[in-house]
């Protein structure tokens, strides 16, 4: 199962379109979405551009979580995990967390194939006790790139693309 991943869109829903389009293109079975989209506006785009499921959890710039978690409702593709999801995709066992700090020590734990991160803006991929630890980066731009991830569940595999 392909998996797309994406962190800090910082309400840059121009960059964003443009990695949804880039991911639509992958062919990724469900979206994870690991914090800081901001306003409601951003997580209503993400649910009226991608089809399949999307999971999210809150990054430390997400200020309106009532209606956040109103959108998401409303949605029908977006289940919201808050700031911690455990999720099982693939038949991998995935972690999914805004800080990096929390990301790595859950890759350590020994409990998960992966754990998916962001907060730095900067991506990632390392191998922590046999656990893919990944950030994907930015879809804000701040640093000069977007980027976002595609994790394979199959082969365990995950690569950074930029558009």
């Amino acid at each position: 199962m392909r998996l797309a991943i994406i962190a800090d869109v910082h309400d840059n829903i121009w960059s964003l379109a443009r990695v949804l389009k880039a991911i639509d293109e992958e062919r990724s079975k469900a979206l994870l979405v690991l914090g800081d989209l901001c306003a409601p506006f951003t997580m209503r785009a993400i649910a009226d551009a991608y089809s399949g499921p999307v999971h999210v959890i809150f990054g430390n710039n997400d200020g309106d979580h009532l209606h956040l978690g109103e959108v998401a409702a409303k949605a029908g593709n977006i289940e919201l995990h808050y700031f911690l999801g455990e999720l099982t995709l693939g038949g991998a066992k995935i972690a999914i967390v805004h800080y990096p700090e929390v990301g790595k020590r859950l890759a350590a734990s020994g409990e998960f194939q992966a754990t998916f991160f962001g907060h730095t803006h900067v991506a990632e991929v390392e191998m922590i006790c046999g656990c893919l630890a990944l950030n994907p980066g930015e879809v804000m731009g701040r640093f000069g790139r977007v980027t976002y991830a595609i994790y394979d569940t199959e082969t365990g595999r995950a690569a950074i693309r930029e558009v």
